[in-house]
């Protein structure tokens, strides 16, 4: 075996650069100064006596032998989260330092529900959250930087391991003095696609909103302008246009001090499941199972 071998934290640094393309940005995310990121990346290159990462002053661009390092490290690295997953798992259930991925659309509404009460049942649990989109938040799972995603499907996991937390309703939100007065429950093809206000893309609830008007169309025609669900909100108030809502959201008062009614859209798919996401085989599957429940419990 070789005396001298990669440190955990150089691999990081490394990992973190690649992810990042830029020193600063790559320093900020792993919390250290620049210069520790770089010496760090430069003692690895030493240690292994090849050229990892080309430096320029605009560029920064991995060799090829890179490219194979840190594919290596990001696989060296998930190994070195489970054994200490595996460690964690034999404690206390559900006590430590847990990292989860949260989507946009469901963060602001089911959280300051569950937090506090996470907070003051489970005092030994540190729930550390980044807030990202679908793709990112499955992206960071796959790659370790988180232990867990909660997410809403339809949308493709992968391999990942799931417990399903609830079902979300989709409604149909309008300004109050609507012309067309909608009814108790909306059909998808009484939706002005014209008016169609959407999330950008990259949001999974633009295609989930898309499937419940079961309407190909709306895919050229829809206006996908929104960055959050609380920007469209403010848009509907000011009659610029109709928009999709997860009943969450309604429920958490997104449409508190507006104008703006909702009512749900009748089709079958009109809904989004929420799920908590994580690695299958993962040694603190318990501790997710558990997580799932509490959220449930909500």
């Amino acid at each position: 075996m070789s005396t001298y071998l990669p440190t955990i934290k150089q691999l990081q640094y490394l990992v973190a650069l690649h992810e990042h393309g830029h020193f600063g940005k790559a320093a900020d995310a792993s919390f250290v100064s620049q210069s520790t990121l770089s010496a760090g990346i430069r003692e690895l290159e030493s240690l292994l006596g090849v050229t990892l990462v080309e430096r320029s002053r605009r560029v920064v661009r991995f060799t090829a032998l890179g490219e194979q390092v840190v594919a290596k490290a990001n696989r060296l690295l998930r190994e070195a989260e489970e054994l200490a997953d595996l460690v964690q798992a034999s404690g206390k259930p559900l006590s430590g330092e847990l990292r989860m991925s949260v989507i946009p659309t469901i963060a602001p509404f089911l959280l300051p529900r569950i937090l506090p009460r996470l907070k003051r049942e489970r005092p030994d649990l540190k729930l550390m959250l980044r807030e990202e989109t679908s793709q990112d938040a499955l992206e960071s799972l796959s790659h370790g930087r988180v232990d867990c995603v909660l997410l809403a499907l339809p949308f493709d996991t992968g391999d990942a391991a799931i417990a399903q937390i609830a079902e979300d309703r989709l409604f149909i939100a309008f300004p109050k003095d609507d012309p067309r007065d909608p009814p108790a429950s909306v059909p998808p093809e009484m939706i002005d696609t014209g008016r169609l206000l959407l999330l950008e893309d990259g949001h999974c609830l633009r295609d989930h909103a898309l499937a419940a008007c079961s309407r190909a169309e709306l895919r050229a025609s829809a206006a996908m302008i929104g960055t959050s669900l609380h920007t469209l909100v403010q848009l509907v108030d000011n009659d610029l246009g109709l928009t999709m809502l997860p009943e969450m959201a309604l429920n958490a008062g997104i449409l508190a001090g507006t104008q703006v009614v909702a009512r749900p859209v009748d089709s079958p798919t009109a809904t989004r499941t929420i799920v908590l996401a994580w690695r299958r085989n993962s040694p603190r599957e318990a501790d997710f199972q558990l997580l799932a429940e509490e959220l449930r419990a909500g």
